[in-house]
């Protein structure tokens, strides 16, 4: 999912760049005898895999190699997950390579091919040679975008994380510009292109689930979401690091992230963007993704803040039922029915539970 290009003047550097060494400059430049990325061994910096990750990873993790310098290492890392998109996938790395490499920043690639079962890995690690900034990461069995962009992050070098697809559909000529606004204002934990269009497959159908989804998201975070569930997102990675664990396999990941850092107090800017026509076939399925969006919504706010999903109905059911029991009492003194007493118990019920779902978040270490 990509979009059409829409650059604007690049911003002059400032002082909240970090300053790499002249090696560091040069270990990510296409210049002649740098060893590109994907022939780097990655820095310290990248977490170690989780035992269930490491399933996904081919031989030794990338942690697990040994780093000449901790303090080598690019400013931003573009997530890229792959997944049968060997028509177009070198198309979108032309893309984003350009725009990157006509920028002050310094970055990585990386490219995760999640198992294709057509020629997307041989395609990536062919781009590999000849792009310096480039790095592949394949894994040995499918698991999902989530999946990918979970492990894609813990593993990345740079302090900014950017995720996107390769299916031509989102703006990644805009990737830096997204940067730098985290990066001239630290207020901001995230940034967010926010589709201005639909552009995806059942289009008579999305519209409407997406607008009620996001409607429900808005309604439990208490804040405005021009865009639930748009790819194409930068990140402060030591932020983002906590609420990995909480990422699904599957496309919801996105709206994850959103609702973990709006739970958590963290602002996010949102940039209005462009949303073309996919490359390829989608990945997406209607019924069965739309279904487990409203779920993750549900759980993560369940997971944040369990009041705001488990009260109100409570507090319902005990009005109706005290509403009820008066009028039974008008009508039938001293009498009151099985379903009036059942409103007003499913309550209490429901309202205990959720004053309990609370303590336990409120005495939760971490997030």
């Amino acid at each position: 999912m990509s979009e059409h290009p829409s650059t604007g003047p690049d911003a002059p550097v400032t002082e909240q760049i970090p300053s790499p060494s002249p090696e560091a400059t040069a270990s990510f430049g296409a210049r002649a005898g740098t060893a590109p990325l994907h022939q780097q061994a990655p820095t310290g910096r990248s977490a170690p895999p989780h035992p269930a990750d490491a399933a996904y990873l081919p031989g030794p993790a990338p942690a697990a190699q040994a780093s000449s310098s901790d303090t080598m290492h690019p400013y931003v890392t573009i997530v890229l997950p792959c997944y049968n998109e060997a028509q177009h996938v070198l198309q979108e790395i032309e893309r984003i390579t350009a725009v990157m490499n006509a920028s002050e920043l310094t970055y990585e690639l990386l490219c995760i091919d999640d198992a294709s079962t057509d020629d997307t890995l041989a395609v990536l690690q062919d781009a590999a040679t000849r792009y310096a900034n480039l790095r592949v990461m394949p894994f040995r069995r499918n698991g999902g975008s989530g999946t990918a962009r979970r492990i894609g992050t813990q593993q990345a070098l740079g302090d900014i994380v950017v995720w996107t697809d390769a299916d031509m559909t989102y703006e990644n000529e805009r990737i830096p510009e997204l940067v730098r606004i985290l990066r001239d204002d630290p207020s901001y934990d995230q940034v967010v292109g926010a589709r201005t269009t639909e552009e995806g497959t059942h289009k008579w159908a999305r519209v409407p689930a997406k607008w009620l989804i996001r409607k429900i998201a808005e309604k439990l975070t208490n804040q405005t979401i021009p865009d639930l569930n748009s790819g194409l997102r930068a990140f402060r990675r030591e932020v983002s690091l906590p609420y990995l664990r909480l990422l699904p396999p599957g496309f919801s990941c996105v709206t994850t992230i959103t609702l973990a850092f709006l739970s958590n107090q963290h602002d996010i800017k949102y940039v209005p963007t462009s949303y073309a026509k996919r490359a390829g076939v989608s990945k997406f399925h209607f019924a069965h993704d739309a279904y487990r969006y409203i779920l993750q919504v549900l759980r993560m706010v369940m997971y944040f803040d369990p009041l705001k999903v488990l009260m109100p109905p409570a507090l319902w059911l005990i009005v109706i039922g005290l509403v009820k029991g008066v009028v039974d009492m008008v009508r039938h003194p001293f009498y009151f029915p099985a379903s009036t007493v059942l409103l007003v118990v499913s309550g209490i019920m429901i309202g205990s539970l959720a004053l309990l779902s609370d303590l336990v978040v409120r005495s939760r270490a971490g997030v």
